[in-house]
């Protein structure tokens, strides 16, 4: 017996002492990071119609002004709280963010106003903005960020922004862009792009739902977009706690900007929203660094350029790094990259 104790014991011995292998923390600078400038977010609810808004603004200290993002939610995600940690991360940073609603319900309106009905929410939100009570709004580098349904709306309002009669955005990512079955806001190409305008375009490995499809079409047609990456995230299965590459790695739940929706995404998000190092180093610090050299010609090796800044997504606790970032340029980008500045 005492030698059958033994060999269990000497057969369970690597899973039992075995040191687990954690996932990557957020750092505690640079895009991405953890240096805020506020402790507070403001947070105001004009979101009753189809065609409003919630407006974020910084707080503790509250600004004389901010720069505005308009974060654009999925199809179906027009509950805040599914990108809420995202969310109070740029408004901490000194942010004011709009978050436009562009659907009553999962069924109506028909996809073909969703892109009008955010534009609605923008210019009435800005009005809001400039009306003496809130942070005065800073739009001269306006920028996006869309996912999914949002994406592909945030890729129209770039093209037609004019038309739209809203500030020309200069900085724009587009996460895990697609329609499903629906056409409303689709192009059948983004030529027509500004050629100015700072455009990163991230996928998923294992996206199921949408794809790369439609990232790849805007990529490859906004042919006069001189600043433009098109960015691949993959799993990786090293830890404790899997990487993964799904539609949905841009939720980041966070239950104090939550509106109390709870349609299937909301419930979906609920279930599967998560906070890693695909957000700390992916998406966060890849917007956080677009917008930095959009607006002061800062961390453009963070933005672009497949540079191994961009790529980088982190180390395990056992030293390993965490699959990279695969990233695409155009020809064009092995000449100086321009800043808005």
């Amino acid at each position: 017996m005492g030698r059958i104790l033994l060999f269990l014991l000497m057969c369970l011995a690597p899973s039992l002492f075995a040191q687990e292998i954690k996932p990557p923390e957020q750092a505690l600078e640079g895009p991405g990071g953890q240096e805020y400038l506020h402790d507070e977010v403001t947070q105001y609810d004009f979101a009753s119609k189809p065609n409003g808004f919630w407006l974020y603004e910084p707080a503790s200290p509250k600004p004389e002004k901010a720069n505005v993002i308009v974060f654009i939610h999925g199809y179906g995600a027009y509950n805040p709280m599914i990108y809420g940690k995202w969310i109070k991360h740029l408004v901490r940073k000194g942010n004011t963010v709009i978050f436009p609603r562009y659907q009553k319900n999962l069924f109506s309106p028909s996809p073909k106003q969703f892109a009008g009905n955010t534009v609605d929410g923008i210019l009435a939100a800005l009005d809001t903005l400039a009306n003496g009570e809130h942070v005065a709004p800073i739009t001269d580098h306006f920028s996006l960020v869309g996912h999914s349904y949002g994406g592909v709306i945030s890729a129209n309002l770039a093209v037609y922004h004019k038309g739209y009669n809203i500030p020309k955005p200069e900085a724009i990512m587009l996460v895990s862009p697609g329609t499903g079955p629906f056409k409303g806001g689709l192009l059948k190409t983004y030529e027509k792009m500004p050629e100015d305008i700072n455009l990163l375009v991230m996928v998923s490995e294992n996206d199921k739902t949408v794809g790369d499809k439609i990232g790849k079409l805007i990529y490859k047609t906004a042919i006069h977009v001189k600043n433009r990456n098109l960015i691949r995230q993959y799993s990786d299965s090293t830890g404790s706690k899997r990487m993964t590459s799904g539609h949905n790695e841009s939720y980041s739940i966070d239950k104090d900007f939550d509106s109390g929706i709870r349609n299937v995404s909301a419930k979906r998000a609920l279930r599967m929203g998560h906070l890693n190092a695909v957000d700390f180093f992916g998406y966060w610090k890849l917007f956080d660094a677009l917008n930095a050299f959009t607006r002061e010609g800062t961390f453009k090796e963070y933005a672009f350029g497949n540079t191994p800044e961009q790529r980088f997504l982190g180390v395990w606790s056992d030293g390993t790094k965490v699959k990279e970032l695969e990233i695409t340029v155009p020809e064009v980008a092995s000449k100086p990259l321009l800043s808005s500045k």
